[in-house]
């Protein structure tokens, strides 16, 4: 899937032409940069390598010095490889948010917002044991009965339990770009994406 590397900017809402207020989250999407080609006779594969935001200089290693030298740009903090583009494009090209246009579906992937460690209740849903009755003043968000007893002796895997919650890749498909900003490198698609603001997003089409 053809797409580009950006960073999410927070949320608002737009009203469309009918007067209905539609909450959506905008996205620096780009400019990215073309790092690497993939091709069929060397990697086996078609596919472009795209990087995103500059890295400080301190912050590279001469290896990847040399690997972004070749596309003439420096460092760069993300990279990541998307197939399926239309168009070819050579080591150094920029792509920007022009790549998408209002009314089309995307998905968005990043890293969901880190919760910690999160009881039951919170991480999966459960109602707790519920009423207050018979002394139970400590119990109202436990988890009550895992099943386990003298066999099989152990906790099965995948159990709900509780445990940490967030920080993991999430996607969200067929989320409406509502405007694009050329100018501004600025995408505005319909709804919420996952991540932290500045957080780096995946936008694929």
């Amino acid at each position: 899937m053809s797409g580009l590397i950006g960073r999410k900017i927070g949320m608002t809402s737009l009203f469309d032409e009918n007067g209905k207020n539609i909450p959506c989250t905008v996205i620096e999407a780009g400019p990215c940069v073309v790092t690497q080609v993939r091709t069929e006779e060397v990697d086996g594969y078609k596919a472009l390598q795209l990087g995103f935001d500059d890295k400080k200089a301190k912050s590279s290693n001469k290896a990847l010095d040399g690997h972004f030298k070749k596309a003439g740009t420096v460092a760069k903090k993300k990279v990541i490889e998307f197939q399926g583009f239309d168009e070819e494009y050579n080591l150094g090209d920029q792509l920007t948010v022009e790549v998408f246009t209002e009314g089309e579906f995307v998905d968005v992937s990043a890293t969901s917002k880190g919760k910690g460690f999160q009881g039951v209740v919170k991480r999966h849903g459960f109602a707790g044991v519920g009423q207050a009755t018979h002394g139970q003043h400590n119990r109202l968000r436990a988890p009550g009965s895992i099943g386990a007893a003298s066999y099989p002796a152990r906790v099965f895997k995948g159990m709900r339990m509780a445990g940490r919650m967030g920080g993991s890749k999430v996607t969200v498909q067929n989320l409406r770009v509502l405007k694009v900003v050329p100018e501004k490198n600025l995408l505005v698609v319909k709804g919420a994406v996952p991540g932290h603001k500045n957080a780096y997003v995946i936008i694929q089409k």
